[in-house]
């Protein structure tokens, strides 16, 4: 097997609280500088970055991963992530069809831009990513798995947004690839605290809003090769696959 730095938690300049910098050329350039292998695209609520920062990705051998971060309407913050464009594609359409509309104010919330490879503005999202969707947590697991997606709850052990904040356990049906802890959280005391079953693995990753924070927190993916197939296979521990966190 071969080691994978990893970082799946990104937000570009679409995302609300994302920073003005945060464009998909300066974030593939940026990994390149900082040693990733392979990157996700997360922005609040929304995948319409992820094309183009799998396209520039393609063509410096960065592997970008199209992805998404959701709020639940428990307001549990939770990634997911997509093998192709026609998933993604879909996974946009629910989003769209689920998202509370709460018009954006930029000079409260922040922009919302969408933009070119050369970091032209093409459009401004109209309404709030940071808002909820109005589909419970187990509803988004159930559509990314209807889809054939790999689900994370997100930042597990924060005091807010988190499986464990906004509902107090970990609910029995709900099915995950992995469970994603802070950048400064123990493993293991994360574990013990919340009683997590040993076979759930756990992941770490930036979130980074800012060009400063990305790359800072990751995880090694021991696989075959950058695949989001093989990535699968290293969150469930198959056929010799793994992660660790450094």
């Amino acid at each position: 097997m071969k080691s994978f730095r990893t970082d799946l938690h990104i937000h570009t300049v679409l995302s609300p609280c994302g920073d003005l910098e945060m464009s998909p050329a300066r974030i593939v350039s940026l990994a390149g500088k900082r040693g990733l292998d392979i990157i996700g695209i997360t922005d609040h609520n929304s995948t319409k970055h992820c094309q183009l920062v799998w396209k520039l990705g393609r063509r410096s051998g960065l592997t970008v991963i199209p992805g998404c971060e959701m709020t639940s309407r428990e307001e549990v913050h939770c990634l997911g992530f997509f093998e192709d464009f026609d998933a993604l594609n879909e996974f946009q359409d629910f989003l769209d069809l689920h998202l509370t509309i709460i018009p954006n104010k930029p000079s409260l919330f922040g922009y919302q831009a969408v933009v070119d490879e050369f970091d032209y503005i093409l459009e401004e999202q109209a309404n709030y990513l940071g808002a909820s969707l109005d589909v419970s947590i187990e509803e988004v697991e159930q559509k990314v798995h209807e889809l054939s997606g790999i689900f994370i709850p997100a930042h597990i052990d924060r005091p807010r947004n988190s499986l464990y904040s906004q509902l107090g356990f970990f609910p029995p049906e709900l099915k995950v690839e992995a469970l994603r802890i802070s950048k400064l959280a123990d493993e293991k005391a994360v574990r013990e605290k919340f009683r997590i079953n040993p076979e759930i693995t756990l992941v770490k990753f930036s979130d980074a809003h800012y060009p400063e924070d990305l790359g800072k927190t990751y995880t090694e993916f021991y696989i075959e090769d950058p695949s989001f197939q093989e990535l699968r296979k290293a969150l469930k521990g198959e056929d010799g696959r793994s992660v660790r966190i450094p």
